[in-house]
Parts: C-alpha cells; structure tokens; sequence
C-alpha cells in the first residue's frame, strides 16, 4: 500500500510540474517584463503589461564589437578573465539583449541588463539609461537575496532614486559611477559620479559598484554605449 501510494503521488506530483511548466515560464517573462517596464517607468497599477511593453524594442548586442546582431546565438558564453571579473559572476553571454524605449523614432532609454555577486547571492536587474548613454535614468533589482533591512535597501524607493541623473563616465570609457561608504560628503570632487552607501550594508553596495561597472565597462557594453556618446 506505502510503495503504491507514493507512486501514484509521484506521478501525479510529475504531472502537475509537467503541465504547469508552460505557465510558470510565462509568469517568468511578464514579472521579467514588468520590471523593466517599472525601471523605465512605464509601469502602471492594474494595466495590461503586455499592451505596455509594445512600447519596447528588443535587440540583441554584440559585446564584442558593441553592435547589433539580432541574429547571435544566446547560448554562446564567454569566460571572464579574473582580473576583469569585478562583477564576480565568472562567464557572460557574448550576445545580450537590450530594451529600447522609444516614442516614435525618437530614443527615450537604454535598458540593460545587468547581474553580479552580493553579500549572499547573485543580484539580477536592469539599469535604465538617457540617450546619450551615460546619464542613468533608473536602477532596479529584481532577484536577490541581500540581507533584510540592511542590503534589501537596494529595493527601496529613496536608495533608487539616488541613481536618478547621475553620470556613468566622465572623460574617459572607464565607468566612474560608485556607492561610496556612508554619505557623499558635502563639496566631494565629481558628485554627478556619487551615491550615498547603505548603512550596514558595505558588502551589498560593493556588490552594486561590481555590477554596474562591469556591464558599462569595455567588457561588456561599454562598446555599445560609447556609440551613443560619440553620437552626442
């Protein structure tokens, strides 16, 4: 009676997960969706994600050469030098899709795609920018699992609207863009560079620094966004 038992729970177990995976998937994509629709805010209380989010263009980078290769297999990965790897994730994919806001033919925001390692886990998100490719228009996470009430900190609304209007670079193609320990002092060199730390959560905001410069870095798409700038 136990060994029949427990097969049919098996199996029906197994066909619950087989039957349900499809909608799982398609739960995945639209919270992935309206998350990049809130980091672009677009996002709005009770409407149709999907009718929203026509609004986005999808394409494809080359992080090799910073171009458009709508047609780059995603399942091909590159290794990270250590060196280079401040974002601690170890390999990328050499193709990566980017999410293009647009009003007509007109350019609004750049939205990347961007992950590195915490205090605890790896942090997935999306990091919004202006045209001209440096001018930061939004940051959001969207998985993680930073400590609650110290690291979580990246969630909340006064921490994400810090990033609102600074700069990645200055002069150069380095990203200069960095959470500082505690606040930005009062008269600091380059504050459009700047954003004030989490306190208690050192490990997290260093976290945040890897991320974001490695994905705007030469690495990764840093080519791609120089484009924009050079553009003007």
């Amino acid at each position: 009676v136990a060994i029949g038992l427990s097969l049919v729970c098996s199996i029906i177990v197994s066909s619950a997960a087989i039957v349900l995976k499809p909608v799982q998937v398609r739960n995945e994509e639209l919270f992935r969706q309206q998350i990049i629709l809130d980091v672009a805010g677009l996002m709005e209380p009770g409407a149709d994600i999907n009718a929203l989010f026509d609004a986005i263009e999808t394409r494809t980078v080359d992080l090799e050469t910073g171009d458009y290769a709508d047609d780059g297999d995603p399942n091909v990965v590159e290794t990270i030098p250590d060196d280079l790897d401040v974002a601690g994730i170890g390999q990328r994919p050499r193709y990566v899709p980017v999410y293009l806001v647009k009003d007509g033919d007109n350019l609004e925001q750049i939205i990347l795609p961007v992950y590195g390692k915490g205090l605890w886990s790896t942090m997935l998100g999306y990091l919004s920018l202006a045209p001209d490719g440096n001018t930061v228009k939004g940051l959001r996470f969207y998985a993680h699992a930073e400590t609650p009430g110290l690291g979580d900190q990246i969630d909340k609304e006064p921490w994400r609207a810090l990033w609102v209007g600074k700069k990645i670079y200055g002069d150069g193609d380095e990203p200069q863009i960095r959470v500082v320990r505690g606040l930005v002092p009062a008269g600091a060199p380059n504050p459009e560079h700047l954003i004030d730390g989490m306190s208690g959560a050192t490990l997290t905001g260093n976290g945040v620094n890897g991320l974001v410069q490695y994905w705007t870095g030469p690495d990764a798409f840093g080519p791609y966004l120089k484009n924009f700038r050079e553009a003007g």
